[in-house]
């Protein structure tokens, strides 16, 4: 008897667990531009961006990126990411000029429940 009840416990801890995930929105890319700043056309990076980001409920983007011939090399750039969450949340987040190839943003659906919230 412990036996069973234990085990409809765990469909139900379950069961929730996977539909508060599926509540959950996933990411959807925008846009992505690298070094606005420097004279790249808006959206440069958006289709690197979407592969790694869309449809997950957290990404971690690290930031490769090369300019272009139009820009200046000596010119730190700039990037931003734009994403939505479902039909009504829209995010923009950006790296200042100074942070460069190798940084991290991190874009997320999952709402934040911290202090403040």
């Amino acid at each position: 008897m412990a036996r069973r009840i234990s085990l409809l416990v765990y469909i139900a801890v379950a069961g929730f667990t996977a539909s508060a995930a599926a509540q959950t929105p996933h990411i959807r890319i925008e846009s992505g531009t690298y070094g606005a700043n420097c004279g790249a056309r808006e959206g440069n990076v958006t289709r690197d961006l979407a592969s790694r980001c869309n449809d997950r409920e957290t990404c971690r983007y690290i930031v490769k990126a090369k300019l272009d011939r139009t820009q200046r090399a000596s010119c730190a750039a700039d990037f931003s990411a734009e994403w939505s969450c479902g039909s009504r949340e829209f995010h923009r987040a950006m790296l200042s000029a100074g942070a460069g190839n190798g940084s991290t943003l991190v874009l997320t659906c999952v709402p934040s429940t911290g202090a403040g919230k």
